[in-house]
């Protein structure tokens, strides 16, 4: 039997050398996770002096050059910059002919699909949208949370394999999104997550005004519940005064919101009046009292909304529920 020992699988050559065209809080921490998989980083671009640092912290030894040298060097492309950036960006690469036919050009807008790499396909290029659905913060951590990350792929469909595998080689699980849905994906995500941060953010704000100490160590229970639970049984886990019908209780927090925080009123409005909608649609809020709340919604558009029963209010009706 042969004791001579097995070869290291970190020494094994690299498969793709990886270039990176903007260095954002993106694209270096998609190319050292394909570098765990094996593949090899070579070059990087970035202009800022906040993408440099985080290209040297997440690609250290990976020399930054200019765009047009990363695709020289590279049989895989990442074009990790912001969408309105990236038709300009690819049209001008494959003018100045920068692209080379073969190579993998991945870009990962969530808006685009694959028909914004026209340009570079006309040059021989491979074209890959993998979008990670994930929020990044251009640290090590990022790597580590593509572990089980859905990414929305589109590609055509001779390199959907292609693309699925690079995928799985980062940790994450394809979810095959249509070109023509690709905005609409989009869409979806940003308004879950992105709106998710301005309004916890504006939830804090409001708390430490009311006093409260530590309003984020408040809220971690309670948003980590209600996001499980909406994730289990959607609008059936619709809570508070809205779904309740309470029109008083929501006047008093229009009003209260218009006198300490009047940036917040026009959300809170429009937030309360999806909701409602949501909850009479699914029978959770009762006729009787929907006409109430809404008249205090539309009401507080414009001025400080009547309590109902009050003069100037709606009328009044009776509301049972939980508290909150």
């Amino acid at each position: 039997m042969s004791t001579a020992q097995q070869p290291d699988p970190r020494d094994r050559p690299a498969r793709l050398a990886v270039g990176v065209v903007g260095a954002g809080r993106v694209g270096p921490a998609l190319a050292a996770s394909l570098q765990f998989a094996g593949h090899r980083p070579v070059a990087v671009s970035g202009v800022s002096d906040a993408s440099r640092r985080r290209a040297a912290l997440l690609l250290p030894d990976v020399p930054l050059v200019p765009p047009a040298e990363v695709l020289q060097r590279s049989d895989l492309v990442l074009l990790t910059v912001p969408d309105d950036t990236l038709p300009g960006l690819v049209e001008g690469l494959a003018e100045t002919g920068a692209v080379r036919p073969g190579q993998l050009l991945v870009h990962t807008s969530g808006r685009y699909g694959a028909r914004v790499l026209d340009p570079a396909l006309r040059a021989g290029a491979l074209p890959l949208a993998l979008h990670p659905a994930m929020t990044f913060t251009g640290t090590p951590v990022d790597v580590q949370r593509l572990a089980g990350c859905s990414f929305g792929v589109t590609a055509p469909e001779e390199l959907r394999l292609a693309a699925e595998a690079l995928v799985i080689e980062m940790g994450g699980e394809p979810e095959w999104i249509a070109e023509e849905h690709r905005p609409l994906y989009h869409a979806a995500l940003a308004l879950g997550a992105n709106h998710l941060v301005t309004l916890v953010a504006q939830s804090m704000e409001l708390l430490r005004a009311a006093g409260v100490e530590a309003p984020d160590r408040m809220l971690g229970p309670l948003l980590g519940a209600a996001l499980d639970n909406a994730l289990r049984s959607g609008d059936g886990a619709l809570t508070g005064p809205v779904a309740r019908g309470d029109a008083g209780t929501v006047a008093a927090h229009v009003a209260e919101l218009r006198e300490h925080a009047p940036q917040t009123v026009a959300g809170y409005l429009a937030m309360a009046r999806a909701t409602a909608d949501r909850a009479l649609a699914r029978g959770l809020l009762k006729p009787e009292l929907a006409e109430d709340l809404l008249w205090v919604l539309a009401d507080g558009a414009h001025g400080t909304p009547g309590a109902p029963g009050t003069p100037g209010g709606p009328g009044a009706h009776g509301t049972e529920g939980d508290a909150g």
